[in-house]
C-alpha cells in the first residue's frame, strides 16, 4: 500500500494493520506529520500540532508491539482533538489568540477515554471562535479551507477537524456539537458525523455550560470508524448531570445489524426558516428513494421547529457569555451576541421553553423512526463570504443557513450526517439522519446500510 493509500485508510483498517504488525504506530505518526506539514499551511486544519509528543507516543507505542498481544481498540491509530477540548500540556484556545497560553494541566473526560482506547493525538484542530459559527474563521488564525475546493469552508465549529480527516492528516477525528458543529462540517467535507443523545459522552471535568445542547461526537471517513470511536467516547463519568446505558451491543455491531421496516419520514422544508437549496433537496430525494428500495416505510412530514428559534438564540448568546472572555476580544459577532445577552431569568425562560418545545418535537417520534433532513440548507459558503456583513446580517445568514440541526441539539436527539453525492462546485451533498431518544444504534445501522448500497469511502480530494 502507498502512502497516500495509507493516510486515507479508514481507522478500524489502520489498527488492524498494526495489530499484525504490517505497519507501526511510528511509520502512521511520521507520515501523517509529513502530510501535516506540507497541507496544512494551504488547509488551515490544525491549530497546534503536538510533533513532539506524537513522535515519543508513536515509539513508546511501536516498542510495546513487541512485547504484549493485548491492545486497546484503536492502539497506534493517530487522531486530532478540537480546540474546545483539554488536552494536558497543549494550549486550548478556543479560537481567540488571547488564550494561546492557555495551557490545561488535565484531560477532558472524553480526551481520557481516547486515551485509553490506543489513540495517538497529533495535535488540536481548528475551530470557530468559542465554537459559536459554522465556518472557522477565527481571528488572528488562519482559516481552515475545505480539502475539496480551496475557496470553500469545511463549516464550523469543528471545521478544522473535519478538513484534517478529509485531506488525509489524520485517520479520525474528535469534534463537538451545539448546533450542528460535527454534522455541518462532516457534510461540508464528505465525511460521516455522529451527533450522540444527550448523556452518551461526557463533558467531565468541566460539566456543561449551554442547557445541555452541546456534546462531543465522532468524525470519521465510514459509518463504522465513526461508530467505533462512538464506542470509545461513550460511558457516564462520576456525577455527569445526564447519562445513559452503555450501548447493548456495541455501536461498531449495529453496523452489522439487519434492520426491519423503519418508518422514516423525511423534509426539506424547515419552517419558519426555509427550504433547502437544489443540491441540498437532491441529496434528500436520493436518500429517500433508496430507502423506499430497501422497503422502509416513507412519507414527507417533518416538525415544527418553529418555536425553537427565539429560546435556542438565548442559550446560544448565554453561551457566549459564559465562555468569560471580554467583549473586545472577541470577534463581532460574538461581541453583538454577548451585548444581547439578558438576565438570568431570561436565560432560564428560554431553557423552559426549548424544553417544552422539545417534547413537542419528540413526541413526534412516537410515530416515526427515523427522520431524514438537509444538514444544511444550502451548499458551502465561500471562505470569508460573510465577512463584510453586519454582525446581525451574519448571525440571520447563520441562522438559516444551520436551521435543520438545532432541533436535535434542543431536544438531545441523535443525528447523523451521512455523505450521498457532489453539487456542481464538486462539493459533497450529504443528508441528516435523525433518530429517537438513545437510539443511535438505529441510525447507524441505516447509515450503514445507505453507505453499502453507496460507497463513498472510494472519494478523496485531489490536493
Amino acid at each position: 500500500m502507498n502512502k497516500i493509500d495509507l493516510a486515507f485508510t479508514p481507522a478500524l483498517e489502520l489498527a488492524r494493520l498494526i495489530r499484525h504488525r504490517e505497519v507501526s504506530p511510528l511509520e502512521l505518526v511520521e507520515l501523517y506529520l509529513e502530510r501535516i506539514q506540507l497541507l496544512n499551511p494551504q488547509l488551515g486544519s490544525y491549530f497546534t500540532v503536538t510533533a513532539d509528543l506524537a513522535i515519543a507516543d508513536a515509539k513508546a507505542k511501536t516498542e510495546t508491539l513487541s512485547t504484549t498481544s493485548e491492545l486497546p481498540p484503536f492502539f497506534g491509530v493517530p487522531i486530532s482533538i478540537k480546540d474546545l477540548n483539554a488536552v494536558a500540556g497543549v494550549p486550548c484556545t478556543y479560537g481567540n489568540p488571547a488564550l494561546m497560553q492557555n495551557i490545561p494541566n488535565y484531560d477532558d473526560g472524553v480526551v481520557t477515554r481516547i486515551k485509553q482506547a490506543g489513540f495517538i493525538i497529533l495535535g488540536k484542530t481548528a475551530t470557530s471562535e468559542i465554537g459559536s459559527f459554522p465556518y472557522s474563521e477565527p481571528m488572528g488564525f488562519p482559516p481552515a479551507r475545505n480539502p475539496w475546493n480551496l475557496e470553500y469552508t469545511p463549516g464550523g465549529s469543528s471545521g478544522g477537524a473535519a478538513a484534517a480527516v478529509a485531506a488525509g492528516l489524520c485517520a479520525i477525528a474528535q469534534g463537538s456539537d451545539g448546533g450542528g458543529s460535527v454534522r455541518g462540517p462532516a457534510a461540508c467535507c464528505g465525511l460521516v458525523g455522529i451527533k450522540p443523545s444527550r448523556g452518551r459522552v461526557t463533558h467531565a471535568p468541566v460539566g456543561d455550560r449551554v442547557a445541555g445542547i452541546a456534546t462531543n461526537g465522532p468524525i470519521g471517513r465510514t459509518v463504522a470508524d465513526a461508530a467505533a470511536l462512538l464506542d470509545v467516547m461513550s460511558g457516564y463519568v462520576t456525577g455527569d448531570p445526564y447519562w445513559l446505558p452503555d450501548p447493548e451491543p456495541s455501536f461498531l455491531a449495529a453496523t452489522q445489524e439487519k434492520l426491519g421496516n423503519l418508518r422514516i419520514a423525511f423534509s426539506t422544508n424547515i419552517p419558519p426558516l426555509g427550504e433547502a437549496d437544489a443540491n441540498c433537496q437532491q441529496g434528500v430525494l436520493q436518500t429517500v428513494k433508496l430507502l423506499e428500495q430497501f422497503g422502509h416505510t416513507v412519507e414527507e412530514k417533518c416538525p415544527d421547529f418553529s418555536g425553537l428559534v427565539e429560546p435556542f438564540q438565548v442559550v446560544w448568546q448565554a453561551g457566549v457569555a459564559a465562555s468569560g472572555i471580554p467583549a473586545e476580544a472577541l470577534q463581532p459577532v460574538n461581541r453583538f451576541l454577548l451585548a444581547r445577552t439578558g438576565s438570568v431569568g431570561e436565560y432560564l425562560q428560554a431553557i423552559s421553553q426549548m424544553q417544552i418545545v422539545a417534547r413537542q418535537i419528540v413526541a413526534f417520534f412516537d410515530t416515526v423512526d427515523v427522520l431524514v433532513l438537509p444538514v444544511y440548507l444550502h451548499s458551502p459558503i465561500r471562505v470569508g463570504e460573510w465577512a463584510n456583513l453586519s454582525p446581525e446580517e451574519t448571525f440571520a445568514n447563520i441562522m438559516r443557513w444551520v436551521a435543520p440541526c438545532p432541533g436535535a441539539n434542543a431536544t438531545g436527539q441523535p443525528a447523523i450526517a451521512l455523505p450521498v453525492g457532489f453539487d456542481s462546485n464538486g462539493l459533497p451533498i450529504s443528508v441528516q439522519l435523525i433518530g429517537k431518544p438513545a437510539a443511535e444504534a438505529t441510525l447507524i445501522s441505516l447509515a450503514a446500510q445507505i453507505e453499502a448500497a453507496n460507497p463513498w469511502i472510494q472519494h478523496r480530494p485531489a490536493l
